[in-house]
């Protein structure tokens, strides 16, 4: 098996999207490649596309696979580091697939695998933050709504591997119901999903937004960039929208705090990068409103700078890590 060079790929593979980045020993970002996940595809297929954007970001950075000494991926769902196999993961479909196993047999690589929102969280603890909180909650608001747990400075998995499984606390028990999830949970209410489905059901209410303008009556190409152009269009229905999701994050956030302590509440994911302007002063607002007084003493909420990059940025540090 390769792995005695001095670069490494990072690899987050989401509902969505598979972004696969190449970097140098001192974490300095060469290229990345990102492909549309497709995962009505099947297994096999999603895993030929993991490979294919691997082997095109490496090529992208002028680098061959023997320059690479490991590759680190965040997974969707439930994973066994140990095994490398995704255990499972709702939004992809699977369920205990030997990921690491055949990577590792297509890319002659040490692969490993660590659940997607663990390792955002460990490339904004280690990356951004410079691993300084010895307690941390990561919180990534996209397709769905995961996130991963610093406790005295290391990764907490939980003994089912599925701590920090934030999307699933229930914050409303009488709440929506979106995909296969429990009614009202955090995911449900304030995930990307979440959103798009709150309002393309207002629309077919017969409520306007700029949106069908921009997008047709069905919204079939809806974006979160293009919730951001509609709040700065001074759209009623979406500011409602938006605003609805970050209360309901802000409730999601004062429980992690009441819970857990944190130093640090890191919040990331493709609705934040979009609408963070708009929606962290109402989570900040909300989660403090809620707090028991002397509780929010201590604690920061940040919208992670790290962007679409803070998955392959953790899965390049587990990958340094766990190489040596």
């Amino acid at each position: 098996m390769a792995g005695d060079g001095n670069h490494f790929v990072g690899v987050d593979f989401g509902g969505t999207k598979i972004l696969a980045g190449v970097f140098n020993s001192s974490f300095k970002l060469l290229k990345t490649v990102k492909l549309s996940t497709k995962p009505e595809r099947g297994v096999e297929a999603v895993i030929e596309r993991i490979e294919r954007a691997v082997r095109a970001a490496v090529d992208e950075a002028d680098l061959d696979l023997k320059h690479v000494r490991a590759m680190g991926l965040g997974a969707p769902g439930t994973v066994e580091p140990e095994s490398g196999r995704v255990i499972y993961a709702i939004n992809v479909g699977w369920e205990n697939v030997p990921l690491k196993k055949e990577l590792e047999k297509r890319l002659g690589l040490p692969v490993f695998i660590e659940n997607d929102c663990k390792a955002s969280t460990l490339g904004i603890y280690h990356l951004e933050l410079k691993g300084k909180p010895r307690s941390m909650v990561g919180v990534f608001l996209g397709t769905g709504v995961g996130g991963g747990l610093i406790l005295n400075g290391e990764l907490y998995a939980g003994a089912n591997f599925a701590a920090g499984e934030v999307g699933h606390m229930i914050i409303d028990a009488a709440g929506a119901k979106t995909g296969r999830t429990a009614r009202g949970t955090f995911e449900s209410l304030a995930s990307r999903t979440a959103i798009f489905h709150r309002i393309k059901t207002a629309v077919k209410e017969g409520q306007k937004t700029i949106l069908t303008e921009m997008l047709g009556p069905g919204l079939e190409e809806m974006r979160s960039g293009d919730l951001r152009r509609a709040l700065r269009s001074g759209d009623k229905l979406i500011e409602k929208v938006v605003a609805e999701a970050a209360q309901y994050t802000g409730v999601a956030v004062a429980n992690l705090i009441s819970v857990l302590g944190p130093e640090v509440v890191a919040l990331g994911g493709g609705v934040i990068e979009a609408l963070g302007e708009e929606m962290m002063p109402i989570i900040e607002k909300r989660a403090e409103e809620l707090l028991l007084p002397g509780t929010f003493n201590g604690v920061r909420i940040l919208a992670s700078q790290l962007g679409d990059h803070a998955g392959i940025s953790g899965a390049v540090v587990l990958a340094q890590a766990r190489s040596k």
